[in-house]
């Protein structure tokens, strides 16, 4: 008798654990389709990812009611389970290894369409800034091509060079230049050349001042960044993709055996119009 109470306590637990996992999942699936927006791919991808996210808490919620009915018949293959909702949770699970399965190829999809649009759009902005870049410098130059503006340049220079041949000259601020965070590292990496060689000073400063070589560094860095930024959309594509789509096809694997082996077990699949051999 105590056996006996003791095993109906126990697969009750197991079936509420089970049910209660199994209805806060299709909550949370109820949850993430609001706002509902099929049409947006990045909706799509985010409703997939989630998904997948928590695909593993029905999957355990089945085999703990499943655990629950085995319990509560073990020993006794003639006893009727109470509240039997193994057929319900067979094809619940039939639905769910579908809908894994199909996210699969359509997650795939998403994710590639998503990174050529972003890396077109990483494209479309780069050569933007490349072209607001050449504009204003080419201001810039036609500015500089004027007799007020080369004298402006030249003043500049010389101003420049005046406050380095300073710091070079005094070995306390030249110190101070170094260990200050305030001075950007590559003045200090020039402080430095031009400690050694000072004719690297007036080749820097010459350098740092040509339009054409500034379009050089600049159009450099554009360019350098737009590569990163292609390689991340494409590492977090590739990553979403395998990880996303993966699971999801595990998902579907569990679910669809739980389903399809429970419904033929129940004898679901078997034809009903199978007659009945004649007696002899």
């Amino acid at each position: 008798m105590v056996k006996r109470f003791t095993t109906v306590n126990t697969a009750l637990t197991l079936k509420v654990v089970g049910i209660v996992l199994i209805l806060s999942f299709l909550l949370d699936f109820a949850i993430l389709l609001l706002p509902f927006q099929p049409t947006d791919r990045a909706w799509q991808i985010n409703l997939a990812t989630a998904l997948v996210d928590r695909g593993i808490v029905p999957l355990v919620g089945f085999g703990i009611l499943f655990a629950a009915y085995w319990i509560e018949t073990d020993g006794d293959s003639d006893r009727t389970p109470s509240l039997d909702l193994r057929f319900p949770a067979f094809v619940l699970s039939s639905i769910l290894g579908l809908m894994f399965l199909l996210i699969f190829p359509l997650h795939l999809n998403n994710v590639n369409q998503a990174k050529t649009q972003a890396v077109n759009q990483i494209n479309q902005d780069a050569d933007q800034a490349e072209n607001q870049l050449n504009n204003r410098l080419s201001q810039l130059q036609a500015q500089l091509n004027t007799d007020q503006g080369k004298a402006q340049l030249e003043q500049l220079r010389n101003q420049t060079k005046t406050q380095l041949t300073e710091i070079l000259k005094d070995e306390q601020k030249y110190k101070q230049a170094l260990e200050s965070p305030q001075v950007p590292p590559a003045v200090k990496d020039l402080l430095k050349k031009a400690k050694a060689d000072p004719k690297v000073l007036d080749k820097a400063i010459q350098e740092q001042t040509d339009v054409q070589a500034l379009r050089n560094q600049q159009l450099s860095q554009v360019r350098q960044r737009k590569e990163e930024a292609e390689k991340q959309a494409r590492d977090n594509a590739w990553k979403s993709g395998i990880r996303t789509g993966i699971s999801s096809l595990l998902l579907s694997l569990g679910y669809i055996i739980i389903g399809w082996t429970g419904l033929k077990g129940m004898g679901t699949f078997q034809s009903s119009g199978r007659k009945t051999p004649a007696p002899r």
